[in-house]
């Protein structure tokens, strides 16, 4: 704690030093077998992903800033850290973290939108967090403020309650995830000394001849990870796996502390804690080549995806245990499928792609991306969902904030982080993973290489990628092909096309037909490439009825539709005289899709009849943007 007035002064000026110039880069840590090309090297510039990521700048962050100021969340660093008087502000303990996860996403923003003031509002606010940071590296408002009378989740003093809901580990992971993206995108270490003397303590209280207490809420482990990958010292990744090996057995299911992380073989217990902790171990099987660990998540995430995943790529079923359930169990009106287990979802499938290369992984990254996890907010960029069911009496409906506002803050920071997600390279080979309009720049073979990505996606199928090597050179561009192309609508058929497409993709460089061989998912097109060579890409659009696993029982005789990588619904406002849930469509019914330049913001819909009615499809991504009311997602069919 603060002592007296000298040693607040020394540290503020301290903190200040740190935040306007130490910019010394750490040495960099390892990496998986295929690497990304970081988001500060793309620039996206289409009319789908653009715009969000716009508003999410000047809306989502500045609401979720607000937010935090008026509940009392950021108040807790400035009475933690002697800068006002008071106490504890907020509802939860670990109410910091959502602080630190937009901190994150106002980071990744800056890369994209250049903006002083906001810059000039996290160093303000970095300043503050340094300043409720105990001296010993400890940094956890509640205790600091509260001290023996914390909250009953905290418990009386430090790590008492770690492995049930103290959260103070969970907190700083995501507080060195934010350090790690606030130093990437300014080069100021400001938050990153925070988060290494945070580390350092943590190193030294927790380990097999100290404190073996497992996280209850797992999420350092990522955090500790980028923390290695960003300075190079091998204890933090140390800690990582240590954190992960102390699980179980004999815990809780919900904890995923019923057994040790390498006995379990399937996802139980709360969604978003286990996909932080699959990512996490993708994360060392990867780094330290750890083939047991691999060998366990590959059979975890053939579980979520062969048996738990719902068509929109949502996970977790039920809102009392925020998790999975058993296998098959996916009902749609009481879906939970909430908007932080999918972007965990789509941590641990971009994870294993890094580890793999198979496109099955990104296939299910995209599938959730466009789906589960866009539902998470409005188009407005300032309501959002905390559960993202598939069906709706009208019922469900979007929200300002929440008291537990894990979601919308994790919104804020996920969206801005999008163009990281494009591309990825080996020494010899470039991949296309998304297909959205953007500029990038990689280095391959220590040459400097611009890619021009120009494409409607996901209203229209067609790409057309421009290759600008500094100098002619040979090296392989690997374009995924998505599995829904190649009439496979989900990895393992828990979900199946009804009918099989005969439409092909047409693939062209330089406007003339190519060979291509086919690579774990991937067209690969080997050549020596100059300045100006151009691919066109052509996916069929075609819409697509899609039928569930006869173990679902919630979607027996039922079909939901699909057209890219969207799944639709059926929403009251354009079936107004249509009664939603009562639908049966003939199984054989015609469709057909225009674009509407006037609808929600430009999107393309879906015609079709159900008996004698018309029935009009949105993309599920849009749905409650217009207020409560019926949705379906998966209608009768006979």
């Amino acid at each position: 704690m603060i002592k007296n007035k000298c040693q607040l002064f020394l540290i503020q000026l301290l903190v200040y030093l740190l935040v306007i110039g130490c910019n010394q880069a750490p040495v960099p840590g390892g990496e998986y077998p295929i690497t990304p090309v970081p988001f500060t090297s793309v620039h996206i510039m289409d009319d789908f992903w653009g715009p969000r990521i716009k508003r999410n700048h000047e809306i989502t962050i500045p609401i979720a800033f607000y937010q935090s100021e008026i509940t009392g969340r950021i108040k807790n660093f400035e009475v933690a850290g002697g800068l006002k008087k008071g106490s504890f502000n907020s509802l939860f303990a670990f109410d910091d973290s959502d602080v630190y996860k937009i901190i994150e996403g106002a980071s990744y923003s800056l890369q994209t939108i250049p903006d002083p003031e906001l810059e000039a509002y996290l160093d303000s606010l970095i300043y503050k967090i340094g300043m409720a940071q105990e001296d010993d590296g400890y940094l956890y408002t509640n205790r600091t403020i509260l001290g023996d009378n914390a909250s009953d989740m905290a418990g009386p003093y430090r790590w008492i309650n770690v492995e049930k809901g103290s959260h103070e580990l969970y907190n700083v992971g995501h507080m060195y995830e934010a350090a790690v993206a606030f130093y990437e995108v300014t080069g100021k270490r400001s938050l990153l000394e925070v988060a290494i003397r945070n580390a350092d303590l943590i190193h030294q209280e927790f380990g097999l001849q100290a404190n073996t207490s497992a996280p209850g809420h797992q999420e350092i482990e990522i955090g500790l990870v980028k923390l290695y990958r960003t300075t190079g010292d091998e204890k933090y990744l140390n800690l990582a796996k240590f954190f992960l090996d102390v699980r179980g057995p004999g815990g809780h299911k919900q904890l995923q502390q019923h057994a040790k992380v390498i006995d379990q073989t399937e996802a139980v217990g709360h969604a978003v804690r286990a996909t932080y902790m699959f990512s996490a171990m993708a994360d060392i099987a990867a780094l330290e080549k750890d083939s047991v660990y691999v060998e366990v998540i590959d059979k975890i995430w053939e579980d979520i995806v062969y048996k738990k995943t719902y068509i929109t790529g949502g996970i977790g079923t039920h809102a009392g245990n925020e998790g999975f359930d058993q296998p098959y169990v996916l009902p749609n009106m009481e879906a939970y499928a909430e908007t932080c287990a999918s972007i965990g979802n789509i941590f641990l499938n971009h994870r294993l792609y890094l580890l793999h290369g198979e496109s099955k992984y990104f296939d299910m990254l995209e599938r959730t991306l466009y789906n589960s996890m866009l539902s998470g907010v409005s188009l407005s960029g300032d309501m959002f969902f905390y559960p993202n069911p598939l069906a709706s009496s009208g019922q469900h409906k979007r929200s300002e904030w929440f008291g537990c506002a894990c979601c919308p803050s994790n919104i804020s920071r996920f969206i801005p982080a999008v163009p990281g997600y494009i591309y990825a390279k080996t020494a010899d080979e470039i991949f296309v993973n998304l297909f959205i309009e953007n500029q990038a720049s990689l280095e391959l073979k220590g040459q400097q290489i611009q890619l021009k990505q120009a494409t409607k996606y996901p209203w229209e199928g067609k790409i057309e990628i421009t290759i600008n090597p500094k100098e002619s050179m040979r090296f392989s561009l690997n374009i995924r092909r998505p599995g829904w192309v190649e009439n496979e609508a989900i990895p393992g058929g828990l979900y199946r096309f009804t009918g099989e497409s005969k439409v092909s993709i047409k693939l062209m460089v330089n406007d003339e037909p190519v060979d291509v061989s086919v690579k774990d998912g991937y067209m690969v097109i080997n050549r020596k490439w100059k300045a100006g060579d151009r691919v066109t890409l052509e996916l069929p659009m075609e819409v697509r009825k899609i039928s569930a696993d006869t173990r679902i029982e919630a979607n027996l005789d039922k079909v939901s539709i699909q057209r890219g990588p969207l799944v639709y619904c059926a929403e009251w406002p354009d079936n107004e005289n249509v009664r939603i849930h009562e639908l049966v469509l003939n199984k054989d019914v015609p469709t057909s899709t225009l674009f509407d330049p006037e609808l929600l913001g430009g999107t393309q819909i879906i015609k079709t009849r159900a008996g004698e009615s018309d029935l009009t499809l949105i993309p599920y991504h849009l749905w409650n943007n217009r207020g409560p009311g019926d949705m379906a997602v998966w209608l009768s069919v006979k």
